[in-house]
């Protein structure tokens, strides 16, 4: 496989990302603050930002702000905000609920449990995020109960680059797995600082074309016709017994399910393009990751093995 990014082509208009099927992709950051809550760049600073690193499409999530759907310089911005409840003692209950491409502001008092959270956002047409759930320290017990979760994040960038350590949620994503629950899986910047670690690293890469409406890119969301990446390109595909990914050329691509060990599920080297496993008779689902040569990842969807 020649090259190892994606290849922009440019129209009258638009300038589309085509990845190594030929499949057109949106580049989105659904997670960023900006000076409207605790971010350090306004809301211009932040679009210029990132329209420079080409991004299609990102949402302000400031912290209990809503911001309506509309484009800053050029860049087209879903609507969104962050609802945070539980203050900072993981062993009491944290959630940050993003709310993303609703169509009116949610109404929703500090007071509000996170069902309550998530009701009053899907009910406003948006979509509903558990974010940084390692970050807050979420657990399948504490969120099992929880109904209309419309995705999370297996990585989020601040949750490293600035804060705790915990940018990865992969034990809590295959651990809900197990239960029955697979949430498209988000990777976000959450960007604060803007200071060369948590800004334009981590975003979504959607199949979907630029002129789709908020409902139409929420759908795609919600298909899992994206994958998650630091910049690698990573799919994953399941023919009969046997799951295979394809990728631009990685040193680590590792399979995940709810088998503790199979043989076959880490595969490393250099160059690195496809790998693929033998399904066991017992699991229920599978993901997969890839690293590349400079640490950078990507992270595949969860296919559901029992339909």
């Amino acid at each position: 496989m020649e090259g190892t990014s994606p290849i922009k082509e440019k129209g009258a208009d638009k300038t589309m990302i085509k990845d190594m099927f030929g499949t057109d992709r949106l580049k989105i950051n659904l997670h960023l603050h900006t000076t409207q809550s605790d971010g350090h760049k306004t809301p211009e600073e932040a679009a210029a930002i990132y329209r420079e690193a080409g991004y299609d499409v990102i949402a302000i999530t400031d912290h209990w702000k809503y911001r309506e759907s509309g484009a800053i310089g050029g860049l087209r911005i879903l609507s969104g905000a962050e609802y945070n409840i539980g203050g900072a003692n993981g062993a009491e209950g944290v959630y940050h609920i993003l709310a993303l491409g609703c169509g009116r502001e949610p109404r929703i008092h500090r007071e509000a449990g996170p069902q309550a959270i998530i009701d009053e956002i899907n009910g406003c047409g948006g979509i509903a995020v558990l974010a940084h759930p390692a970050w807050s320290l979420n657990t399948v017990e504490q969120t099992k109960g929880l109904e209309g979760v419309g995705a999370t994040e297996i990585y989020n960038t601040v949750s490293d680059a600035g804060e705790s350590s915990r940018p990865y949620s992969g034990d809590f994503v295959d651990a809900s797995a197990c239960r029955g629950r697979l949430y498209p899986l988000l990777a976000d910047d959450d960007t604060h600082y803007y200071n060369g670690e948590d800004e334009t690293a981590s975003y979504i890469m959607l199949a979907c074309s630029p002129e789709a409406s908020d409902a139409e890119l929420l759908e795609a969301i919600r298909r899992k016709a994206f994958y998650a990446t630091q910049g690698p390109e990573i799919h994953l595909r399941r023919e009969g017994s046997r799951v295979t990914v394809n990728c631009t050329p990685a040193v680590r691509i590792s399979f995940f399910s709810n088998a503790v060990w199979a043989r076959g599920r880490c595969v490393r080297g250099s160059g690195l393009t496809e790998a693929s496993c033998e399904i066991q008779p017992f699991e229920t689902f599978i993901r997969a990751e890839v690293t590349d040569a400079d640490g950078r990842r990507a992270w595949s969807n969860t296919i559901e093995l029992r339909q």
